[in-house]
């Protein structure tokens, strides 16, 4: 039988621990905006759920597959993180006052970051294949509860990443002051994220 404590518990401190989404999520907010951020959010949201459905139907094939991989998910993801990384210190342009990154522009790409973000994160593959393979496929194999699980976990993370998100969005007037101290220490929390990778979380 599903033990519902251990499996909430490990669901919420998966979820709200600090990492790349996390970081991402505070610095989009504190820089654009919370609704602007949900463009994030909503990305997170979407590669999850895709991630949580893969690893409820094929939790076996993965388990025996992601080992021969990890070390490629584990290079270009610290990769793409430290290219976070540099976009969130980035100087601003002279010429263009208006312009500092990619992400800041009109035509923003913050819902394909968020969700590529997933892919080549191995945290949140490594959290669908352990989630399901120890708390819910040994006890529940129907499509419903497979389904149903994966968009209640989904939820719960773009919930927390929220949380995050909130918190830019809060204290935006005080970070402002801080702005340059605060982008470096995003950016060097984000290089801490892709270092952990390269070491396996």
């Amino acid at each position: 039988m599903l033990n519902i404590s251990a499996f909430i518990f490990y669901i919420f401190v998966m979820s709200f621990a600090p990492g790349p989404n996390a970081v991402m999520a505070m610095a989009n907010a504190n820089k654009y905006g919370f609704k602007k951020s949900l463009e994030f959010i909503l990305g997170v949201f979407t590669g999850v759920l895709l991630i949580m459905l893969l690893s409820s139907y094929f939790n076996f094939f993965f388990f025996k597959f992601i080992p021969k991989i990890q070390i490629f998910m584990q290079i270009f993801g610290a990769i793409f993180m430290i290219y976070l990384a540099y976009s969130i210190i980035k100087p601003k342009d002279d010429k263009n006052d208006e312009t500092t990154t990619e992400f800041e522009k009109p035509n923003s790409k913050l819902y394909f970051i968020g969700l590529i973000l997933q892919f080549i994160n191995p945290q949140t593959i490594l959290f669908g294949i352990t989630v399901f393979s120890n708390f819910i496929t040994p006890y529940y194999k129907t499509n419903l509860a497979l389904i149903t699980f994966s968009f209640s976990i989904s939820l719960i993370s773009s919930l927390a990443i929220s949380s995050w998100a909130l918190f830019g969005t809060v204290f935006n007037r005080f970070l402002s002051k801080y702005q340059k101290p605060f982008n470096a220490v995003m950016s060097l929390l984000l290089v801490y994220c892709a270092i952990m990778v390269l070491n396996v979380i």
